[in-house]
């Protein structure tokens, strides 16, 4: 059977090991033939050299068990060639044998002072050569293994020491994780110092006291452990007036300033300041078992006070949630309290402003013809009137803050609402002689909202710039509509300017300028604030902007608007979310801005009323206020996908019963499904033909249940 590879290279690597190097030096060639043949059958390696320079190189080279050494040579005689090889420390103890053809006393004795270990005489007799040597080499060969294993022993136990190390590194490593997954696992105090003490007793410690401090530094409470007879941990605990006298001393020279001389040492060792977050939170007293882990102890006292810093933090946080809440309560109430009382006062108010202005009509057609008279009674009818805006600011705020507002929506114009609004302040513009200034588009700007109230956010912005603008002043009002689908409504003064300071705050109830502002002006400091709670009851925003005192102020409000190049229909409040007559309010939702505008205009010219959008919050904003009987929706939207969509317009109630398409690049039947559970009714794959969408909405208009269009399919049998 042939030997494996790897058996016969392992042979030949242990056939090396065992075999022994001879060194051979002699000048005369024949010599060396001789002495080689000799000492072939031995099986070691052979080295001859041929001169004593020679020699001392191979001896340089290679580790020999003996060396064979002509004392006669001519350059360096075996003598002083033996005295150099005993100069290296490799060669130190290699035994030599001279060879020579005659030997006397002096030339023996000088050979044995050299380190010789025997003298041969020439001519060698073969056996007695063999021999020799063979001793020789046995001896080194059995040196070489005594070494060898005296080199495993080493080594094995070196990695026996290092495995015990790794061991022991590794038990410590999963006892201190443990430790720090139950110190951390409460975040009650006196449970994490439980724990600390269960652990120290009576594993690394007979003793061990948990002092935990004040926020000023003094013992509060403490928690000890101590190993008993039998072995087992005996709990204790108390107040800072309990601590044992000797426990008191040792925690405090524990937290006494101490010199670096004075901390080193067991005594310091074991008493542990537990500190974290740059705190002390209290004093771990140790006496440990013998021989004392202070490695382990140091770390179980780190971790317990990372606990300790954790549980004090929650506490402070649930401390401070709580105080939020109460204030928060508090405040709610305030608040109720203050929106009930300004509800009653502004009933109150009201009850004795009728009959005054009635009084005040019968003064005016009885009284005879007088100046003074007349006068006197224009005045007070002047300042009933403001006393009557007054108290319906103050009545439609506590409306709004109590939820009792509701809009009457209707479709209409904002350029006739800016006009109502004008009216409304033109006898204050003409009394302080002020110039007002239109930007009006010339085509009209569609929206969903309440006339009067829209009319009331214009009138009192216009009335707080002449308020704030001095005789002769000049306002400007504008509107226009972004790209955006919001329409902008822009009051801009030349006044007197809002303060930095006042700034954020001009639209927060009863606000108004201390400095800044004229107080003579009069007011509450209601008219902004009822101006955006009510032009966020439409879906939008007013900001306000001043380059400071002095230089004027301008408000902006943005509203959802419909399509600004159609005519309104009639108002259909009392109509169900179906098609009226021939046309269809259509929504059409797609992050593509051609794409949207492309399919505004086709629907347009179809005679459909369309409000187009870039996302699903925009969509979402407008729909109540729009109110669509069609909604078109692309899939892919930004933020939120068209399903999503689509199922939010379908809990709203006036999207509940819509027309819903998807439009998307996806048309297998998993996409089809998914659009069915979303909630739309058909699904058109892009790019879609303009015919089909047009058909769709036509065979719904007509009341079909079952649509059949090309390029259409059909997802769901909503109708």
């Amino acid at each position: 059977m042939p030997l494996r590879p790897e058996r016969v290279a392992g042979a030949e690597e242990g056939e090396r090991a065992e075999r022994a190097a001879i060194l051979i030096v002699d000048d005369l060639p024949e010599k060396l033939l001789v002495f080689r043949t000799i000492l072939d059958e031995l099986g070691h390696d052979i080295v001859c050299a041929r001169s004593g320079r020679e020699a001392l190189k191979e001896v340089l080279k290679n580790e020999f068990a003996v060396i064979l050494l002509d004392v006669n040579m001519p350059d360096i005689d075996g003598f002083e060639t033996a005295g150099l090889i005993r100069g290296y420390n490799r060669s130190a103890h290699t035994p030599i044998i001279f060879i020579t053809s005659y030997a006397d006393e002096m030339q023996t004795a000088r050979g044995y002072s050299l380190g010789a270990v025997d003298y041969i005489l020439s001519p060698v007799v073969p056996e007695v050569l063999r021999s020799k040597v063979k001793v020789f080499v046995d001896l080194h060969l059995l040196q070489r293994r005594l070494r060898r294993h005296a080199d495993e022993r080493v080594a094995l136990a070196a990695a026996e020491a290092a495995r015990t190390a790794a061991e022991e590194n590794t038990r410590r490593a999963d006892f201190l994780a443990q430790a720090s997954r139950v110190l951390s696992g409460s975040l009650d105090e006196d449970v994490a110092v439980r724990r600390l003490v269960d652990m120290l007793v009576p594993l690394f410690a007979v003793y061990a006291c948990a002092v935990l401090l004040d926020e000023d530094g003094t013992p509060n409470r403490w928690i000890a452990g101590r190993r008993t007879p039998s072995g087992q941990a005996e709990i204790s605990r108390g107040s800072a007036g309990e601590l044992p006298a000797l426990e008191r001393q040792q925690v405090a020279a524990a937290l006494a300033p101490q010199d670096a001389a004075d901390i080193a040492g067991p005594k310091a060792a074991a008493n542990l300041i537990l500190a974290a977050g740059g705190r002390t939170l209290g004093v771990l007293l140790v006496d440990p078992t013998e021989p004392p882990d202070w490695v382990c102890i140091r770390d179980l006292a780190g971790r317990a006070a990372i606990a300790l810093e954790n549980a004090r933090l929650y506490r402070s946080l649930q401390l401070e949630i709580e105080e939020r809440r109460d204030i928060e309560a508090k405040l709610h109430a305030s608040n109720r309290r203050k929106d009930e009382f300004l509800a009653m006062l502004s009933h109150e108010l009201r009850n004795p402003l009728a009959p005054i202005r009635t009084a005040l009509e019968v003064i005016r057609r009885l009284a005879p013809p007088d100046p003074k008279l007349a006068w006197a009674t224009e005045v007070t009818g002047r300042q009933v009137s403001h006393l009557t805006r007054l108290v319906e600011d103050l009545l439609d705020v506590a409306r709004i803050n109590q939820g009792k507002i509701t809009l009457q929506l209707e479709t209409v114009d904002l350029r006739d609402v800016l006009a109502h609004g004008i009216e409304t302040v033109r006898p204050f513009l003409e009394a302080r002689r002020d110039h007002l200034v239109r930007h009006l588009p010339d085509k009209p700007v569609w929206m969903r909202g309440d006339f009067a109230r829209l009319s009331q956010v214009v009138a009192n912005l216009l009335n707080n710039a002449v308020k704030y603008t001095e005789e002769g002043g000049t306002i400007e009002l504008s509107l226009s509509v972004g790209t955006d689908g919001h329409a902008e409504i822009s009051v801009c003064d030349n006044g007197i300017g809002i303060d930095a300071e006042l700034l954020p705050n001009v639209f927060e109830l009863f606000e108004q300028g201390q400095r800044t502002l004229d107080r003579s002006q009069g007011g509450l400091g209601v008219g902004l604030t009822l101006v955006r709670r009510l032009v966020e009851l439409h879906h939008g925003r007013v900001d306000v902007s001043s380059e400071g005192v002095g230089r004027g102020a301008q408000f902006r409000i943005h509203l959802p608007c419909l399509s600004e190049a159609v005519s309104p229909e009639p108002d259909r409040r009392d109509e169900s979310p179906a098609v009226v007559g021939t046309r269809c309010r259509v929504l059409v939702v797609d992050d593509n801005h051609d794409a949207a505008e492309a399919a505004a205009v086709l629907l347009s010219l179809a005679g459909h009323e369309v409000k187009a959008v870039g996302d699903a919050h925009e969509a979402i904003a407008c729909a109540p206020v729009f109110a669509p009987d069609v909604v078109v929706l692309d899939i892919g939207l930004p933020g939120m996908d068209g399903y999503e969509l689509a199922r939010r317009l379908r809990e709203l109630p006036q999207t509940n019963a819509s027309l819903m398409v998807a439009l998307t690049g996806y048309g297998q039947r998993g996409d089809r499904d998914r659009a069915r559970d979303a909630g739309f009714d058909h699904h058109l794959t892009k790019p879609a033909e303009p015919d089909d969408l047009l058909a769709l909405i036509a065979a719904w208009r007509s009341g079909q249940t079952a649509v059949t269009v090309p390029g259409a399919m059909g997802v769901t049998s909503r109708r």
